[in-house]
């Protein structure tokens, strides 16, 4: 299987997550790029390189779950999605920020402006157009119940019937990939033979 991942915001397609993934799924191609900053540049790129490579799943955490979601078309999998980030408290603030991981152009800090915070709400605001019938029966939302940074289970399940509760947190460790994320990747793989 092919598989697109999405890192959060402030990290990239180095992370922790990414490794694992790697690391559990060794007989599948798991592509992670580095999500640029603003939506602007971020949602059209993202959508390219879906229609690019064709993948099976994609899967998002995060800021990178609120992109997941927004791949019509295709069977996603969002984790803790930061569906309302322009409007989170403290989870977009204007200055320079350090990214937790390498990225591959080799910045280590990102800026925020007043301008990036708007595109995000401008995006927020549209991302439920155009959902299909086949898109609400092929995108998965799965909410770490101990998860103090983001909160979108009602709004998720507002659109998508699959919403599932986890025992975990906002960040993902190998044990929730283990317990969770491989068991409903399995599943969905079942699902498409």
């Amino acid at each position: 299987m092919k598989i697109i991942y999405f890192h959060g915001f402030g990290s990239s397609g180095a992370s922790g997550t990414v490794e694992h993934l790697r690391n559990l799924l060794p007989e599948d191609e798991v592509i992670a790029p580095d999500i640029p900053v603003d939506p602007v540049d971020a949602l059209p790129y993202l959508k390219q390189l879906c229609a690019d490579e064709q993948p099976d799943i994609v899967i998002g955490t995060s800021m990178g779950g609120m992109y997941a979601q927004q791949m019509r078309g295709f069977v996603r999998i969002c984790i803790n999605p930061a569906l309302n980030m322009s409007t989170m408290s403290g989870a977009l603030r204007t200055g320079e920020h350090k990214f937790f991981n390498g990225r591959k152009d080799g910045q280590k800090t990102f800026r925020i402006t007043r301008d990036i915070i708007q595109h995000h709400n401008q995006m927020e605001r549209q991302q439920w157009k155009d959902i299909t019938d086949w898109d609400r029966e092929h995108c998965y939302g799965l909410f770490g119940i101990h998860d103090t940074v983001v909160n979108t289970y009602d709004l998720f399940h507002k659109h998508y019937p699959h919403a599932t509760r986890f025992d975990g947190e906002h960040r993902l460790n190998e044990k929730v990939l283990r317990k969770v994320v491989i068991p409903l990747i399995e599943e969905l793989r079942g699902k498409a033979e």
